[in-house]
C-alpha cells in the first residue's frame, strides 16, 4: 500500500493538467511538420499525430516556428490538418528486479509474450539522462572477471570501464557478447540490440545467450527494418535502464550491440532534419551524441552511506569494410578507455574468439594486474609479436631454425598460445584459471 501511494504520488508531481494540441502542416521526407502553441513545442517532447492508427513522433527541430517531428511509427494514414497531440514532459522509464529476464521494444514494452511488465515507483529514469559530472564520479572499481581467457589477461576490464569490440560484419561479435553476458561477474546485464536483423533476434537470445544469460538480463532489441527514430530510442533506453540498477547500487554490465547502427540512425534523422554531411556522410550531431551516450556509463555518482554501483560498458563498433580507421571506429576509440580487435583473417584460419590481443589495449592495464600477472602477459605479448613480425617468412620457409633465439622460442611457444587464446562458447575461464593457463602455455 505505501509503494502504491508512494508511485501515484510521483505520478501526481509530475502530471500537466493542461492539454496541447497542434496540427499536422506538412510531411517532408521522414519528418511531419507541425504547427501548435510554442510553450509545448519543446525539444526532444513526445507527440502523437491523431487518426485510423496513432502515430508517435518525438520532436527533433523547428522550422519557420514549425515543429519537425520525427515518427516512430509509420506515416501511412497520416493527413493534412490532423490533430497532434503534444506532451512537454520528459519522457521517462520505471524499470524493477522484476523486468530482468525480459525483453523490450524501444518504449519498455514487453515484446516475449510474457505479459505485461510492473513499474516501479517515483518520478523515473530520464531515457535522454546526462552523464554523472566527472568531478562527483566514483574512480573505476577492480577487475572484473569476464569469463573470457584473452580479455582476462591482455585485455583486462575493471569495473566501471569503457571498452569497445571492433569487428566486421560475420567474425563472431555476438558469440562474444553473449559469452560476456553468461559468464561475466555482474549483478545485472543489460543488453541492447540496435538495429539487428529481425531473424537474428531469437537466435541471440534462446541459443547464443540461452536461458542462464537471459535470467539476469533485459534485453532492448530494435531491429533494422524499424524507423531510425525507434533505433536510437533505443539505445537511449538501455543506457537509462542500467543507470537505474546502477542507482540502486549493483554492478552493471551494459552490452551495445551496436554503436555503428546508432550512428546510422542519428545520420538519417540529421540529413532529414538538414543538417550537412561530413565525413561519410554522417552528420555532426552523430558526432556530439556519441559521447553523450557512451559516457554515460562509467562509475556512478559517489553518494554518502551507500553502495556505489557502475556501468561497466562494452560497446561493438562494426567496421565498415574492416577498414578500423573509419570515422565512426576511429570517434568511439577517442571516447572509450580501451578497445578489443577482432580480426577476420583469426576468425579464417579457426580460432575464436577472433581477438588480435596485439592490438587490443585496456587503459587501465597494468594497474589492475599483480606484478607476476603482468610478467606473464609481457613475455606472452613478446613471443606473439615476434612471430607477427617474421610470419611470412616463416609460412613461405625463408627463416632458418637458429638464426634468432627469441624468434625460435616464439615459434616453440606458438601452438601453445594459439590453444590459450581459443576458448568454446560454452566454456567457462575465471581469471585465475585464466592465468594459470597462460603460465603453462609458456612454458
Amino acid at each position: 500500500m505505501t509503494n502504491a501511494l508512494q508511485r501515484i504520488a510521483s505520478d501526481l508531481q509530475g502530471f500537466e493538467p493542461r492539454r496541447f494540441e497542434g496540427r499536422v502542416a506538412g510531411v517532408n521526407g521522414l519528418l511531419i511538420e507541425a504547427s501548435g502553441p510554442a510553450q509545448a513545442m519543446v525539444l526532444g517532447a513526445r507527440c502523437a499525430v491523431q487518426g485510423p492508427r496513432p502515430t508517435r513522433g518525438e520532436i527533433v527541430g523547428f522550422r519557420n516556428g514549425r515543429a519537425l517531428i520525427l515518427p516512430f511509427d509509420s506515416m501511412d494514414a497520416i493527413r493534412p490538418g490532423a490533430r497532434v497531440l503534444l506532451s512537454p514532459t520528459t519522457p521517462a522509464v520505471r524499470p524493477t528486479r522484476a523486468w530482468l529476464g525480459r525483453v523490450v521494444d524501444a518504449f519498455g514494452a514487453p515484446i516475449d509474450g510474457l505479459g505485461p511488465l510492473p513499474e516501479g515507483s517515483g518520478l523515473g529514469q530520464s531515457i535522454r539522462g546526462d552523464p554523472p559530472p566527472a568531478h562527483g564520479r566514483a574512480r573505476v572499481g577492480p577487475r572484473m572477471d569476464l569469463g573470457v581467457r584473452a580479455l582476462n589477461t591482455f585485455a583486462a576490464c575493471c569495473r566501471g570501464q569503457r571498452m569497445g569490440i571492433f569487428a566486421g560484419s560475420g567474425v563472431g561479435k555476438s558469440v562474444l557478447l553473449s559469452m560476456l553476458a553468461r559468464n561475466a561477474a555482474a549483478d545485472v546485464i543489460v543488453i541492447g540490440l540496435i538495429g539487428e536483423r529481425g531473424r537474428e533476434v531469437r537466435e541471440f537470445l534462446e541459443e547464443t545467450l540461452g536461458p542462464e544469460g537471459l535470467a539476469r538480463a533485459v534485453v532492448v532489441v530494435a531491429t533494422s527494418d524499424e524507423p531510425a527514430a525507434r533505433r536510437r530510442l533505443a539505445a537511449y533506453l538501455a543506457a537509462a535502464i542500467a543507470e537505474h540498477f546502477r542507482d540502486e547500487g549493483d554492478d552493471v554490465l551494459l552490452l551495445f550491440d551496436s554503436v555503428t547502427r546508432f550512428a546510422m540512425a542519428g545520420r538519417e534523422i540529421g540529413l532529414a532534419a538538414g543538417e550537412p554531411p561530413t565525413t561519410k556522410g554522417y552528420t555532426p550531431s552523430v558526432f556530439a551524441e556519441l559521447p553523450r551516450l557512451l559516457e554515460r556509463a562509467g562509475p556512478g555518482p559517489e553518494r554518502a552511506g551507500l553502495k556505489t554501483g557502475s556501468i561497466t560498458g562494452l560497446f561493438t563498433v562494426l567496421v565498415d569494410g574492416d577498414d578500423h580507421n573509419e570515422p565512426i571506429a576511429d570517434a568511439v576509440r577517442g571516447i572509450l578507455d580501451g578497445h578489443i580487435v577482432m580480426e577476420r583473417a583469426i576468425a579464417e584460419r579457426g580460432r575464436y574468439p577472433a581477438i588480435n590481443v596485439l592490438k587490443s589495449i585496456s587503459r587501465t592495464m597494468p594497474m589492475c594486474h599483480a606484478q607476476n600477472e603482468n610478467a606473464l602477459v609481457t613475455s606472452a605479448r613478446r613471443a606473439l609479436s615476434s612471430y607477427a613480425d617474421m610470419e611470412e617468412l616463416i609460412r613461405i620457409g625463408a627463416y632458418k631454425a637458429g638464426s634468432s633465439p627469441e624468434l625460435d622460442e616464439a615459434i616453440r611457444l606458438r601452438p601453445a598460445l594459439e590453444a590459450f587464446l581459443s576458448q568454446g562458447r560454452d566454456e567457462v575461464s575465471t581469471i585465475e584459471a585464466s592465468f594459470a593457463a597462460l603460465a603453462r602455455a609458456l612454458t
